[in-house]
Parts: C-alpha cells; structure tokens; sequence
C-alpha cells in the first residue's frame, strides 16, 4: 500500500508539474464562502472526514472545489520551475522546500440556473458530466438561526439520500455545495436524514472585501474537458487506480512478487467498493 500510494502520488505530480502555468479565471467575484464538510466515507467504522470547500460565485454561475485542492493550484502556480537544457530541452520542477496540500477530492463543480457540470481528471485526461438542477425540493414552513443566519428549511430525495437544507433568503444566491442548488437563497446547512454527510457554512468574505477581485480558479480544472457519463467517469478513475497498481507490480519487482501485489490491492479496492459510503448512492 505505501509504494501503491507512493507511484499514485508521483503521478499526480507529473499530471501538476504539466499544468501549473495554466491561466486563471478572470470573472469578477460576487461571493465566497467556505463550508466545512463532515462525512463517513467508509460503513465499516464511525470516523467522520472533516474537510474545508469553498464556493467562488461570479455574475451568473458558481465554482465548488476542495480548499485544499485549489490551495494546490496555487502552491503549483507560484512555486513552478522551468530549466533550459543544453540540448534544447526543457525540465520542469519545483522550487525548494515546496509542500504541495493534498486531498482526495479533486473535482471541480460548476452551477447555474442551466445546469450543473462536474469536473474530474482520470490521470492526464480531463472527464466531464453534465447534470440537470435539483428542481424537487420540498419547502418547509419552519425557520432556524445558523450562525447568525436567518434560515428557511427545505427537504429533497436526491441520488437515494433524504436530505434537509436550511438555505437563507437573505443572501440571494441559489447555491450551495456540490451539487445542491435551486433553492431561493443560499445554502447555509444541508445534511441527510443519516447523517452520514454534513456541510455547513464556516466563513464568507464580506462584500467590503470583494470590490475589484477576480474568481482565483485555474481554468484548466474546467476547460478542455471530455464529456461523458457520471459511471463512464467513475469507471476512469476506478481504472487509473488499477492501472497504477499495475505499474506498481512491475516496477522494481520480480513477476511473481508483482502480481501477488497486484492481487492483493485488487483486492483492497473491491473491499473499499463493497464497504464504501458515496454521497450519491444512484446516479
């Protein structure tokens, strides 16, 4: 597992060290905000994943991505180095000391009143899906205050969870995080009735404070994407982890060796499968 996980990593460093010079968004930033996220990834025990999402809107769509995914962009951004070769060639690399933040959700997802798309990379190829906005939710005749924040409830059946929203008519975005949108008022708390998968509203940036900035997200998270099927993108990426399992069974290994490693992490990968917890369980 560790050498699996060491050539995955590597991989992922080629696939950054390639797009680190990429361009930035240039649309004007109307609001930001950063959920926490709370969700049990795996049946087989109670441990709750805890990580940080932020939702970049701009005039009429919005941006949602792992804060420590586009921290990444950032750190590779600015952190990039490009050496001349005496042949001719070039070699990129890192400055000294560079840390790049790590996580497992790398996708990207975008909203507006059309539609949601969802972004992903299976290695080098970047996939994309397309989804309709959530029109079947349920509005309740029942307020809460959320961190100071006026609320109205709201109730869905989406992808086989049951799940309540508080959303707040007082910040009129119809946003929220993943892919959770189409309620008159942004999204302040949404959880499903097992409680499996919580996200809540930690921070915003004042208004005050978004006069003149930009949305700061890379464009090569969503541009020159192909498109395909929610399983089609699924199945990419659940092949990737195999194809990297193979590498690993050849690299630095006797054939015998190789393919007992191989075995054995096709293995993990069908028990994580049967055992996992996704936050849509249909698609």
């Amino acid at each position: 597992m560790r050498y699996h996980k060491k050539i995955f990593q590597l991989l992922i460093l080629l696939y950054s060290i390639i797009f680190y010079a990429q361009s930035y968004n240039k649309e004007t930033l109307r609001g930001e905000f950063t959920y926490l996220l709370k969700a049990k990834f795996d049946q087989r025990n109670d441990y709750r994943h805890e990580e940080l999402l932020s939702l970049r809107i701009a005039d009429d769509r919005a941006f949602f991505a792992s804060t420590l995914s586009l921290k990444g962009d950032s750190v590779t951004a600015s952190s990039g180095t490009t050496t001349k070769n005496p042949d001719g060639s070039i070699t990129l690399g890192w400055k000294k000391g560079v840390v790049i933040p790590k996580t497992n959700l790398n996708f990207t997802i975008i909203q507006s009143n059309e539609g949601i798309q969802y972004f992903e990379s299976a290695f080098m190829t970047l996939l994309t899906y397309k989804a309709p906005v959530i029109k079947n939710w349920k509005l309740v005749d029942e307020t809460r205050i959320i961190n100071t924040i006026n609320c109205k409830k709201a109730e869905v059946n989406f992808k086989g969870r049951n799940w309540i929203a508080w959303y707040s008519p007082e910040i009129p975005f119809p946003y929220g995080p993943m892919k959770f949108s189409g309620l008159p008022g942004l999204i302040i708390k949404i959880t499903d009735e097992k409680g499996d998968y919580d996200f809540e509203l930690v921070k915003s940036v004042p208004n005050s404070q978004l006069k003149g900035k930009l949305i700061n997200i890379k464009e090569s998270r969503y541009t020159g994407a192909i498109e395909t099927t929610q399983p089609k993108l699924k199945q990419a990426l659940r092949d990737v982890q195999a194809n990297a399992a193979a590498v690993l069974a050849s690299y630095g290994t006797t054939i015998i060796k190789g393919q007992e490693m191989l075995r054995q992490r096709e293995k993990e990968r069908e028990e994580n499968l049967k055992y996992g917890n996704p936050l849509e369980l249909s698609n």
